[in-house]
């Protein structure tokens, strides 16, 4: 049997469908970012009777129900939702929702005299020559024969019966073929999501999320357009909290919600650390409520999966609804949120930056919330999640081809274990050996990538230790990543290209790389970290300050360690540099080793 069939409709037929509900767009699933412009030139295909591609559609497994009946649901647009909503748009005059939520007409216009549509302004409003919203021609009871008298009336010029042939023509735009791809319901869910996944809609690739949102949006029965709003909006929300007003004047029906008053909030609260994706939330609430890593596993479990009798089961979907819709709640719920960016701020995490990997952020909240779901004390959740975060990000558990694999192992583990800290130790004692910490972590700090992991490591440490900037006295590593300031080179690029070193990844080592203010940047120039220093030494002998504001040596000890600064930064010429970057690397493990001991 064929995985798929294709059939050709017609635009009006189309229409009918999504009208009666036979087929389900996914109601904001993705807001409609089509220009304009993009518009009219559909509808001008569909005039001249160009192809315009296919939509494909894909209804649920025959799903069995407690009553021994069999239950068929619904068709989902899984590929084509904005062709759709465009047509919606412009034939029947439908609103869309742009991505801030706002609603809006596109209104095509049509002149019938040189045959060409254009998007509606006010100079063709005024325009006796053109129609000026063709959604009024595709009226049900549009009256012809009365608007060919007043359209001549006005444009004597034309002549009624070329008119009227014109007119037709654009009318029959209803019954212009389109292709559907429809995906035989008998296929197995991951081969729906495989085929999902390749599918390219407008240059970007659909996730297994997107089909997740899609199956969330179209089950009505157990309140499946309830959750992915939650979803959408918060996520939303988090990121342009500007939006808030538009969400409840354009959905009062979610206004007025237990749900929208959960995440109502987020319109006043501000964080740039963690900003989750609607695929994120997702996961987090599938992975601690489900105890499960992979999001195609949702997708079946919410067509009723059983996985023992591979059947179709109603009271599958009813609990995975209901499971995914309470670990939605206690994901967007405000003192679960809140307690977890503390988490994070309280490992040295107070910018997105510090963190390149969303996955390692996405388990650690699963975690958070899998062990406040089990009622463990407060003080251990906070020191158990704090340091497997900062464990994931060294070891980079979640970074490599299999994240959902992990997901899965880890989540499982720690559901098992009474005491969340034995699962713990047992992972430190199998990856974080003396090896790792005097081997590799030195290792994988030789690379000249600022926005490395192991760098954001050591910066998250010194914000945890609360230091100084570098040669500074009174300002904060956190003060100058808060204002936006730079990295500067301990060893000056310009005084290293000047003797020799042009290759960017050996000057641009992040050992040589520091937090330092601009005014002790501006003061160094591009001498060797001999001369400059001899120089803070000085000021302090004679109290007139050239670099920095540090006037003792105990001051000038304290913050050289906090930078991991070697002593012999006061002998260190360019013939030095290789030497300070072996002495820099293996004190800078060594802080993010204290750092993680004491989380």
């Amino acid at each position: 049997m064929s995985n798929y069939q294709v059939n050709n409709t017609n635009i009006n037929a189309l229409i009918s469908w999504i009208e009666q509900d036979i087929v389900a767009i996914p109601e904001i699933q993705r807001p409609f970012v089509w220009k304009s412009s993009k518009v009219r030139d559909l509808l001008d295909s569909l005039y001249n009777d160009y192809p315009v591609g296919y939509i494909i559609t894909w209804q649920n497994p025959d799903t069995r129900l407690k009553d021994g009946t069999v239950s068929h649901g619904k068709k989902i647009l899984i590929d084509g939702q904005q062709r759709v909503t465009a047509i919606m748009a412009a034939i029947s005059g439908k609103e869309v929702v742009n991505k801030d939520y706002k609603k809006r007409r596109i209104a095509i216009a049509f002149n019938p005299i040189d045959e060409v549509f254009e998007v509606q302004n006010p100079a063709i409003r005024k325009d006796k020559k053109w129609i000026p919203d063709i959604s009024k021609i595709f009226e049900q009871g549009f009256d012809t024969f009365g608007f060919i008298n007043e359209y001549c009336a006005k444009n004597p010029e034309v002549e009624p019966n070329q008119l009227n042939q014109i007119i037709q023509r654009l009318i029959n735009i209803k019954h212009s073929s389109i292709g559907v791809i429809e995906l035989a319901h008998t296929l197995e869910i991951e081969v729906v999501t495989e085929i999902f996944i390749r599918i390219n809609s407008s240059g970007v690739n659909l996730s297994q999320a997107d089909f997740a949102m899609s199956k969330i949006s179209v089950n009505d029965s157990h309140d499946g357009p309830l959750i992915r709003k939650t979803v959408d909006y918060f996520c939303h929300l988090i990121k342009s909290p500007a939006i808030f007003e538009n969400i409840a004047e354009n959905d009062k029906e979610f206004a007025n919600t237990d749900e929208f008053n959960k995440i109502k909030w987020v319109k006043d609260y501000n964080t740039n650390i963690y900003e989750p994706s609607y695929s994120d939330l997702l996961r987090v609430a599938f992975t601690f409520k489900f105890l499960r890593g992979r999001l195609s596993n949702l997708v079946s479990l919410l067509s009723g999966r059983d996985f023992e009798t591979r059947e179709y089961k109603g009271e599958i979907i009813e609990e995975s609804f209901e499971s995914l819709h309470d670990g939605v709640l206690k994901f967007v719920n405000e003192t679960n949120f809140k307690r977890f960016i503390m988490i994070l701020k309280s490992a040295g995490i107070i910018n997105a930056k510090l963190v390149r990997s969303q996955h390692a952020l996405n388990f650690a909240y699963s975690l958070y919330l899998l062990l406040r779901e089990k009622g463990v004390n407060d003080s251990v959740i906070n020191h158990v999640v704090r340091k497997w975060l900062v464990a994931s990000i060294l070891t980079g558990r979640y970074s490599g081809g299999s994240p959902e694999s992990e997901f899965d192992f880890d989540i499982k583990r720690f559901n098992s274990y009474e005491d969340p800290v034995e699962y713990l130790k047992l992972m430190e004692d199998g990856e974080l050996s003396d090896a790792f910490w005097n081997n590799i972590l030195p290792t994988n700090l030789e690379t000249p990538v600022a926005s490395s992991p192991y760098f954001n490591l050591f910066v998250m440490a010194q914000i945890y230790d609360k230091d100084y900037a570098f040669l500074s006295k009174s300002i904060t590593v956190q003060q100058l990543i808060e204002e936006r300031g730079d990295v500067h080179h301990v060893f000056p690029k310009k005084y290293l290209q000047s003797n020799g070193f042009n290759n960017r990844r050996h000057y641009n080592q992040i050992a040589n790389y520091a937090f330092t203010e601009q005014a002790v940047n501006l003061a160094i120039k591009a001498q060797s970290p001999k001369d400059y220093m001899e120089k803070v030494k000085e000021q302090i002998s004679n109290g007139q300050k050239l670099i920095g504001e540090i006037d003792n040596y105990d001051d000038l000890k304290e913050n050289l360690q906090m930078n991991c600064i070697p002593d012999s930064i006061f002998k260190m010429e360019y013939n030095n540099y290789n030497d300070f970057l072996l002495e820099r690397r293996k004190l800078m493990g060594n802080k993010i080793r204290e750092f993680y001991n004491k989380l």
